[in-house]
């Protein structure tokens, strides 16, 4: 039988493999190889397959076997590679963190590049045939539009991890190819790459619907995906790194989603957000079915060791000091109230639902990282996975799934776009654009001052001021959410936050100290490094070898 092929990087290597996400709209054969006969002749098999394409196979150890878009989920998290949290039994996260990205060891940013071109080749195989099948003209609209979408996040994520990178068009390779087909290898500039995806989604937003409904599932693309996507590819555009776009462009991005009237924030609660599916604030997201999730629980993968949990993405001292007090003040303004010896009080309510600290209520009990004899430190239980920073991510788990049972857990969705990004944008780029007009503080007070936030509202700030307001407020926002990584590089500001040393807390009883503790900072990861060339990841090697050479790799990187 012959059957489609796909390929790792620019080279076709193998047969695309259809497995169940586990999310809320997928439901396909379990056969894991369909013939290019069977997909043709019949619709729910390429609906199917268009489906998929949201998804690609594990490519290296410790990622899921369905991997979505994003890290979510997974093992190590992508703030793993930031001043947000270090991967507490590393998983090829330190690599990264020590400065040591090479072409020949990326790390556990080794799969991006294969992935990225793997998901695009699939993509135009899809819009390669789709005219022959028997849709009717409004469906088969609404599916081109869903695989523009899913293309130009594929060419998104090669974009803002690589820089200028191969258009490959509409072409469907083939292990028959030549190589010195131009087309395979030469790399175009960043204003072309991002020029080329924001067009795809431009047409895509054209085609798909406004709304998921029976017809049009939960967690498939919409309107509002694709606009949603654009607007964070323009606001990277404008940024110093970038410098290939403008910040007016950017706003007016932003403002296109905003308009569509159809999204608002959540205000159930910061933490809730994150596990309730398809509020009105996500705007695309990955679902999954409840107890049956194939995937490595977050609560198990992230738990504290004395309740089974493996400790795995733990957050920095670093992250916690970017934490306001609830009167809206650094803890380094003196006037801010900030103990530093009972320093988890009177914090930015959005500390409380992220992270775990010493004396954090958890599951009916306290965090206990002190010494000597916390049961959250390495003298409690499984010390092998006690904390090295002195805490724990509350973010995304449920206190209702089980740790220790993972048949029991990992149902919340993994949110790719949600409303709060969109006004987080448009401040920005407007605040570049012209300064801190009115709909600057409109947009960004939208957020602080949501139910269960409350954070004193931001007035009279110079545009410099509002600058630094808002990369704050997108740190402490969208903490773990993979934004920070491309934040700190696209501000060109990773070689200040990134060369700082991974810290951590050390915590020592004193019953004496009003808290009954004593806190010092200590140094949870040594060798924390960055370097220029790290603004951009390196292409594997194996990419530039398959073409003999015709890769350009990024400056800095010795192949």
């Amino acid at each position: 039988m012959k059957t489609i092929k796909y390929i790792t990087g620019c080279v076709a290597l193998c047969v695309i493999l259809m497995t169940s996400c586990k999310k809320d709209f997928l439901s396909t054969p379990p056969t894991d190889k369909i013939g290019n006969a069977s997909i043709l002749s019949d619709t729910s098999l390429f609906e199917a397959y268009v489906i998929n394409r949201y998804i690609g196979v594990k490519l290296q150890d410790k990622e899921d076997d369905n991997t979505g878009f994003g890290r979510g989920f997974q093992w190590a998290l992508w703030s793993s590679l930031t001043d947000e949290s270090i991967y507490n039994n590393d998983d090829n996260t330190w690599v990264v963190q020590q400065g040591q990205l090479a072409p020949n060891n990326l790390g556990d940013a080794g799969t991006i590049w294969a992935r990225s071109y793997r998901g695009i080749r699939e993509c135009n195989y899809a819009l390669s045939v789709i005219n022959s099948l028997p849709l009717s003209a409004a469906h088969k609209n609404n599916l081109i539009g869903e695989l523009e979408f899913i293309r130009a996040f594929r060419y998104q994520d090669l974009i803002r991890n690589y820089g200028g990178v191969v258009l490959i068009g509409n072409k469907v390779t083939e292990l028959s190819d030549n190589l010195q087909d131009p087309s395979l290898f030469n790399r175009a500039t960043i204003t072309e790459s991002i020029n080329y995806a924001s067009a795809q989604l431009d047409d895509a937003a054209s085609k798909l619907p406004l709304d998921n409904s029976s017809v049009w599932a939960l967690g498939r693309a919409t309107k509002g995906a694709a606009l949603a996507l654009k607007s964070r590819l323009l606001l990277y555009a404008a940024s110093p790194l970038y410098n290939a776009g403008t910040w007016q462009a950017a706003a007016a991005a932003a403002k296109a989603v905003i308009d569509l009237g159809k999204y608002s924030l959540f205000q159930g609660g910061y933490g809730q957000l994150f596990l309730t599916p398809s509020s009105n604030e996500i705007i695309f997201e990955r679902l999954f079915y409840p107890v049956t999730a194939a995937h490595l629980p977050i609560e198990l993968d992230n738990g504290p060791n004395s309740y089974g949990g493996y400790g795995g993405n733990v957050p920095l001292q670093n992250m916690v000091d970017a934490y306001h007090m609830s009167n809206g003040k650094a803890i380094t303004d003196p006037t801010s109230g900030y103990n530093s010896q009972n320093p988890y009080v009177n914090r930015d309510p959005r500390f409380y639902a992220t992270i775990l600290y010493n004396g954090a209520p958890y599951r009916n009990n306290v965090i206990q990282v002190f010494l000597p004899g916390g049961k959250d430190s390495n003298q409690g239980s499984n010390p092998q996975n006690a904390s090295k920073t002195g805490y724990y991510l509350r973010k995304f788990a449920n206190d209702n799934y089980s740790i220790t049972n993972s048949n029991e857990a990992g149902a919340q969705p993994w949110i790719y776009f949600r409303y709060a990004e969109i006004l987080l944008n448009y401040a920005e780029a407007q605040n570049e654009a012209v300064g801190p007009d009115a709909s600057v503080y409109q947009a960004i007070n939208t957020i602080r001052q949501r139910a269960s936030v409350n954070m004193p509202p931001l007035a009279g700030l110079s545009q410099n001021d509002m600058r630094a307001a808002i990369r704050n407020e997108r740190q402490i926002e969208l903490a773990f959410e993979e934004h920070r990584f491309y934040d700190v590089r696209r501000w060109k500001i990773a070689d200040q936050t990134e060369n700082v040393p991974a810290y951590g807390v050390a915590v020592s009883v004193n019953v004496a100290s009003p808290s009954g503790y004593n806190y010092a900072q200590k140094i949870a990861l040594t060798g924390r490094a960055f370097l220029s060339q790290h603004y951009w990841l390196p292409i594997p090697l194996s990419e530039i070898q398959t073409s003999n050479g015709q890769l350009k790799q990024n400056p800095g990187y010795t192949n």
